[in-house]
């Protein structure tokens, strides 16, 4: 190499000029894939299919292909995602999902009096429905209705012989709780009370109002919808 950028080749017996020219890459991207990552910045990030969403959080497009395939849709995959069994790309599913959950969780537990029947809504989704077993959950609020602290307190089959009223008012004077609410999942996607809700839900404010602690609602997630007890009239 000289100066001006000037390489001397040897061509068909002696030596010629050749500008050095730098060589393109051997593998350029496709349209496809440079319209993919020019999607993915954060203001259109909601732009991307399920597929290429998949492939973002897994690192694999035939693998990504495969899941949706296999289970049919990105929601059939989350909710199949504890028998998948424990690979890499499945817990890179849960740690997105996990995350999702704490983001939602992060207002409900900042202090805010719980005025919106939606906002309460919004945060028992995001937890619950896409649990494959019922989890019966209580969330205990102060005089302000302020959420003070979210627990699951049982699991299984929500009636009288697996939810104890004696351990629920424990938790709520330990959280020092000026009133409750009740929230459980129904997995089979029906969102109405069963006779057996009904009567836990009875026998829970009774044993609270004992001790001067209120039960607000009892709330039931069914996949996207929440149907309260209270609001029927059941509490």
């Amino acid at each position: 190499m000289v100066g001006g950028g000037v390489e001397h080749r040897l061509v068909m017996g002696r030596f010629a000029p050749v500008l050095a020219l730098a060589r393109p890459s051997a593998t350029a991207p496709s349209s496809a894939v440079m319209t993919r990552r020019a999607k993915t910045g954060l203001q259109q990030i909601e732009t991307l299919t399920d597929g290429e969403l998949l492939q973002l959080l897994i690192g694999r497009r035939t693998g990504s292909n495969e899941l949706l395939s296999t289970h049919g849709s990105l929601h059939a995959l989350i909710r199949a995602l504890p028998k998948t069994g424990n690979t890499r790309m499945t817990a890179r599913l849960a740690a997105a999902l996990e995350v999702a959950k704490r983001h939602y969780a992060a207002d409900m537990l900042a202090g805010e009096s719980l005025h919106s029947p939606g906002e309460t809504s919004r945060f028992l989704i995001s937890r619950l429905r896409d649990r494959p077993f019922e989890v019966f959950c209580c969330l205990y609020l102060d005089a302000r209705h302020r959420l003070i602290a979210f627990e699951e307190l049982f699991r299984g089959t929500i009636d009288g012989a697996s939810v104890h009223p004696r351990e629920v008012v424990r938790q709520a004077l330990a959280h020092n709780a000026a009133s409750l609410i009740f929230a459980h999942n129904h997995p089979s996607g029906v969102a109405e009370p069963s006779r057996a809700d009904e009567l836990i839900t009875l026998r829970l404010r009774d044993a609270l109002g004992l001790v001067d602690i209120r039960v607000l609602d009892h709330l039931i997630v069914a996949g996207p919808r929440v149907v309260s007890l209270a609001e029927k009239g059941l509490i």
